[in-house]
């Protein structure tokens, strides 16, 4: 596997913690894992390598985890499973399926299958336009549905299981109320997020699971996956997504990467660069970070005044350290995943990543988002 090696010493740390969930409607490829898979991890020797065996031990107190992988400059260095946990299961990753989405939108819009950011619901959507005419929600620009500034008016605390549950969630979203006053201001908003999966069919004229196969998964080699379909048959947008935790890492590494998978560029650097971008200010916290801001379905912030991007769903975040020991002598690059009903993340106050529990919480002051 190829290995790019930056000019600076860098962290990047992606991790995903899931909690078991009903699956409704799923697609699912069926193939056993294959070449594109990661190798088995090495034994290495050292200090970071001790730092990284003392975190799987002690993550084994920690009675809601499932697994914990380390990748270093593009290789699987450590790996393991707790609580009956296996490399094989899918697991939910919640709301980590919107950063997922943001990926295909960017994609789109390199393949001019999408003209810009600045295309509307009612362009991007016209057959629904045309039955919901007068609609504010048609006015709503791709941008804000993707920095959750839309003005759409949602409580995910309420408003989740009636967008889950309406036969035509397109009909529902484009009914909702409209506040212009809140264009501009970031809000947690699942039911606008909803709308780029049939966005995306329309746009690319295949369903989304067939083009996340194509664009996305495919040429990293997730060869099983599976999702939840809404009534009206679209795939969800903005939950549902299961993968193993090895493709998740897959995914974080990926953006990690700048776009790059085994050399080859997946996802176009600009787009990676410009959905990790702090673009508004977000009002949900996580924990030690001491911002936190929103991209295209990307939060990103500061922890310990380095710079860093995650994928954040309930119980579930990629996540991206830069610089954290700077004049390190050997200069290297980490991503890791865990994942389980609780939640583990890095400190940030040394090369290699400590890690440490949080609870699971209905309100989004840790990671974990419901």
């Amino acid at each position: 596997m190829p290995t790019r090696m930056p000019s600076r010493r860098q962290l990047i740390a992606s991790g995903l913690a899931l909690a078991a969930a009903p699956l409704r409607h799923p697609f699912a490829a069926q193939a056993a894992e294959g070449q594109d898979d990661w190798a088995e991890p090495r034994t290495d020797a050292g200090a970071e390598a001790a730092a990284i065996r003392r975190v799987l031990d002690d993550a084994g107190s920690v009675a809601a985890l499932r697994s914990i992988l380390v990748v270093r400059n593009g290789e699987l260095v450590a790996e393991r499973y707790y609580g009956g946990a296996s490399a094989s299961a899918l697991q939910s990753v919640n709301s980590v399926t919107k950063s997922v989405a943001s990926m295909l939108v960017g994609m789109a819009i390199e393949q001019g299958r999408i003209d810009s950011l600045s295309e509307t619901v009612g362009r991007l959507l016209p057959s629904a336009a045309a039955r919901m005419p007068g609609s504010p929600a048609l006015g709503i620009t791709l941008e804000q549905i993707l920095t959750g500034t839309s003005g759409l008016v949602y409580d995910y605390q309420t408003g989740m299981r009636a967008l889950a549950s309406a036969d035509d969630p397109v009909a529902y979203v484009l009914g909702l109320p409209f506040d212009p006053a809140q264009v501009g201001r970031w809000v947690y908003n699942d039911a606008a997020v909803s709308l780029l999966s049939p966005i995306l069919a329309q746009a690319q004229g295949m369903p989304v699971d067939q083009l996340a196969q194509r664009d996305l998964f495919g040429p990293l080699g997730i060869e099983r996956v599976a999702a939840v379909r809404d009534k009206a048959g679209h795939i969800m947008s903005y939950q549902g997504l299961r993968l193993r935790a090895r493709d998740l890492a897959k995914i974080a590494w990926t953006m990690a990467d700048e776009g790059r998978w085994q050399g080859r560029q997946v996802v176009p650097a600009a787009w990676v660069a410009a959905s990790t971008r702090p673009r508004v200010p977000a009002t949900w916290r996580a924990g030690p970070m001491q911002t936190t801001d929103y991209g295209y379905l990307w939060f990103s912030g500061s922890l310990a005044g380095r710079p860093v991007f995650w994928a954040w769903g309930y119980g579930a975040q990629c996540e991206r350290f830069e610089d954290p020991c700077p004049g390190a002598d050997r200069p290297s690059r980490y991503s890791s995943a865990s994942h389980g009903s609780g939640t583990m993340m890095p400190n940030g106050t040394r090369c290699s990543p400590w890690m440490g529990p949080a609870r699971k919480k209905r309100v989004p002051w840790t990671i974990g988002s419901p």
